[in-house]
């Protein structure tokens, strides 16, 4: 067998003979004893081999360039001085996964390596801890969101990637041909997700791929990203930030129990509040200008506003509500009081929106408007709006940046960090 135990498995297995592959991390010959580190995704073990005990062979195979892939087989015994206070006394090693060509930087970490360069090699770059601590914590994230949603009676779904029109005004789109048409790569699944609410499945959720063809070059925008969705229905954004209030809360409190280790590699420190405080878009302008903030009403907020905000609020995570209706998607439902406001919200970690929803316009008077209002095309939604005329309920739903949220549990100041694969304006290898 190339492989009994993952390596933090072996370390419990004091006098025990025991398989374990993985990467030579380190490889030190020191005259009379050598030593390999071998890594894998569970951790690190050192193997020892001394002159007089280990044989000719064994000896003769405790060098190689570091990152070979091995599968050594041995007996786990008890050292204070050695990581862990085991090693692993080797009787057979063999060579899986030879290296032919240079590393293309140094895994360990010990000399610092440019982000261009790493995401170049990404296969590499998995190997570094602090990447792979990134993608536990992702993972993370994703088991938190899914075990909520089933808790809660939520049914997943997968709903189109390929659509015929925008989702959402604004937006540049990718185009593609679809057989003798034109097509579009998803903005987001909303339009479908609705669909399905109003189809009686009543609560459901989903995890996406999202497009967007805008040329940012921040820290913070990917042109594929991942959204954690939820919507329902016979509900209002009071009952969608609620959900998104549990979700969240759920996934921090989740992360912080769980990733223990990778939140210590990563140094962060991830707050996870009580209660989540909501103010109205109308009180942050005020706030705003109260403090001499440039800031036009019916906008949304730059980035250095965004800044602002999360200075002069001081909480790590908080809600704005009640966006201009024209700020905000065509399907945001005005409010009856004043349509120039939307029952809207956004979920912010610091000056990240780290997700956004809203109560929807079930109402094909209301949605033709809005389409009007967003100046979009009434003929290219056709099929959505006279889905409501079938009998709709109200609803609402969210989305949660799942690149989003992981660079802020994991401490990380570029978004590009946090997708396995990242896809901006200038890259799309590998």
């Amino acid at each position: 067998m190339l492989r009994t135990h993952y390596i933090e498995e072996a370390k419990g297995k004091v006098g025990s003979e025991v398989t374990v592959a993985g990467w030579a991390h380190e490889v030190r010959d020191i005259g009379k004893i050598k030593f390999i580190l071998l890594r894998d995704r569970s951790g690190i073990i050192q193997v020892t081999a001394k002159t007089g005990t280990s044989s000719p062979d064994i000896l003769g195979k405790m060098v190689h360039p570091k990152e070979t892939v091995l599968s050594i087989t041995g007996t786990v015994l008890e050292n204070k001085i050695a990581p862990d206070g085991v090693e692993l006394i080797p009787t057979r090693i063999d060579v899986i996964g030879p290296v032919s060509i240079k590393v293309p930087f140094e895994v360990t970490g010990k000399v610092p390596a440019d982000m261009e360069v790493r995401l170049d090699n990404r296969h590499v770059d998995l190997r570094r801890d602090k990447t792979a601590a990134i993608f536990k914590v992702k993972s993370e994230v994703l088991r938190a969101f899914r075990e909520k949603a089933m808790g809660l009676g939520f049914q997943e779904i997968v709903t189109p990637f390929i659509v015929s029109a925008a989702t959402e005004g604004g937006t540049a789109l990718f185009k593609l041909m679809y057989f003798e048409r034109g097509a579009f790569l998803a903005q987001s699944p909303q339009l479908y997700k609705q669909l399905a609410v109003i189809g009686g499945m009543d609560r459901v959720f989903m995890t996406v791929p999202a497009f967007r063809a805008e040329k940012h070059n921040t820290p913070t925008h990917l042109n594929e990203v991942l959204q954690m969705d939820i919507e329902v229905g016979f509900a209002d954004h009071e009952d969608a930030m609620n959900f998104l209030e549990s979700f969240a809360l759920h996934i921090l409190n989740s992360v912080q129990k769980n990733c223990k280790k990778e939140l210590g590699l990563l140094e962060s420190n991830i707050p996870v509040p009580e209660k989540i405080n909501r103010y109205k878009y109308s009180h942050i302008i005020e706030l705003l200008k109260k403090n001499n903030v440039p800031v036009e009403w019916g906008k949304d907020f730059s980035a250095e506003q965004k800044k602002r905000i999360a200075e002069l609020i001081g909480d790590e995570l908080y809600f704005i509500y009640e966006w201009p209706t024209i700020a905000r998607a065509f399907y945001s439902m005005p409010r009856e009081d004043n349509p120039d406001f939307c029952n809207a919200y956004d979920l912010m970690w610091g000056e990240v929106e780290i997700a956004g929803g809203a109560q929807r316009a079930h109402s094909p008077e209301i949605l033709l408007k809005q389409l009007k209002l967003h100046g979009l095309d009434e003929k290219d939604f056709e099929f959505y709006v006279n889905a409501f005329k079938v009998g709709a309920p109200p609803h609402a739903g969210w989305s949660i940046g799942l690149e989003r949220i992981t660079m802020k549990l994991c401490n990380q100041h570029n978004i590009r960090e946090c997708a396995l694969f990242p896809r901006d304006r200038t890259r799309i290898t590998p």
